[in-house]
């Protein structure tokens, strides 16, 4: 097994984390909201688990991800609209907000998630970058890795489950990027080999 230092994903994925931390320390404020948005397979998930591990401010920091709101396998855009409508928003002006995890198995929503305003946030997932999300972030990442790479990623983490579905949820992801263009929504740019 490769150390982190000696895994070049591992090493860009320590490096943004940092960078991530030293943003949040300029920022001087007690409740930020970072955004990490990303094609499949980027690691996304990996990143903010990474950022929460050494979140640099006092208290501690909510995480949630994407996969656990989009309803379904075409609901890359319904996911994030339940982010910017029960988290992000509610958390601007300094309201509870909640969200409901998506049943993969049994298609539909089951328990319902609080999310308090006085903690700091990470919310993570692919499509999150928009116009109106990005409003919302303090600090907003773009996590940009080769399809081959990401694809190998995603599908050894999820294998077979994932697999009939990668080209639906792949054009998703491309039309998000077409039309959110969330690279130049971001304040941090991670490229990820």
């Amino acid at each position: 097994m490769l150390s982190r230092s000696d895994d070049p994903v591992a090493a860009a994925l320590a490096r943004a984390a940092g960078l991530i931390c030293d943003d949040l320390r300029a920022l001087a404020a007690s409740n930020p909201v970072v955004l990490i948005d990303g094609c499949s397979g980027a690691g996304k998930s990996t990143l903010a688990a990474r950022v929460a591990e050494e979140w640099p401010l006092v208290g501690r920091v909510q995480v949630i991800a994407l996969d656990s709101l989009y309803p379904g396998w075409d609901g890359l855009d319904g996911g994030v609209e339940r982010a910017l409508e029960g988290i992000l928003r509610p958390h601007g002006r300094g309201k509870l907000g909640a969200w409901q995890r998506w049943d993969w198995e049994r298609a539909t929503e089951a328990e319902t998630h609080a999310v308090d305003p006085a903690l700091g946030v990470i919310v993570e997932g692919s499509g999150l970058l928009t116009p109106a999300t990005a409003a919302l972030g303090d600090v907003r990442v773009w996590l940009e890795a080769e399809e081959p790479v990401r694809k190998r990623r995603a599908l050894t983490r999820d294998g077979e489950t994932y697999r009939p579905h990668w080209d639906r949820w792949a054009a998703q992801e491309r039309a998000h990027i077409a039309r959110d263009d969330p690279r130049s929504l971001a304040t941090r740019i991670i490229e990820i080999p």
